[in-house]
């Protein structure tokens, strides 16, 4: 089993169990879904009847996205211009990270990423964002999407900024 973890945080995103394809050499789309999970019989001494959400915390299931859970992803967000901001940045430190471990993929990068980057802001307001358990700015900011079926949800998460990591 391979676990994908982000090269600047160390935050590890996801594994390949999640069924996955590579776009344009520069992404990965990584399909989840949403499950029911049940936390542990836990009493906390509350009356869940009082409280905000009682009835669908009643027996202490909840719905998620298996890849939220499971890679325990924080939802962030991003007006356009911060998101540029932000973007300029991140890709510059994996450029730096490329040029010292990989240099030969530094040109490939920089046109792939350039051209999705265009893709992600003519698409903006379709994205919600997530970043790794440490919450680390600095960090790969993944793009949540939903198919065209607008059910089915799926992860864009940057190839390059990924170490792969064997189990």
């Amino acid at each position: 089993m391979l676990l994908y973890s982000d090269i600047i945080t160390n935050d590890e995103l996801f594994s390949d169990a999640f069924p996955m394809k590579l776009v344009d050499d520069i992404v990965y789309e990584v399909d989840c879904e949403m499950i029911v999970v049940k936390d542990g019989d836990v009493n906390i001494g509350a009356n869940p009847s009082a409280e905000e959400g009682g009835e669908e915390l009643e027996d202490g299931a909840k719905t998620v996205n298996n890849l939220v859970h499971s890679g325990k992803l924080q939802q962030t967000t991003f007006d356009k211009k911060s998101y540029l901001t932000y973007l300029k940045g991140y890709m510059k430190a994996v450029k730096a990270d490329l040029q010292a471990n990989k240099p030969d993929q530094v040109e490939a990068f920089e046109k792939g990423a350039a051209a999705f980057a265009k893709k992600i802001v003519a698409n903006f307001k379709d994205f919600e964002f997530y970043i790794g358990e440490s919450m680390n700015p600095e960090g790969m900011v993944a793009l949540l999407n939903y198919r065209e079926d607008g059910i089915t949800p799926y992860f864009t998460f940057w190839k390059h900024g990924l170490k792969e990591i064997k189990l």
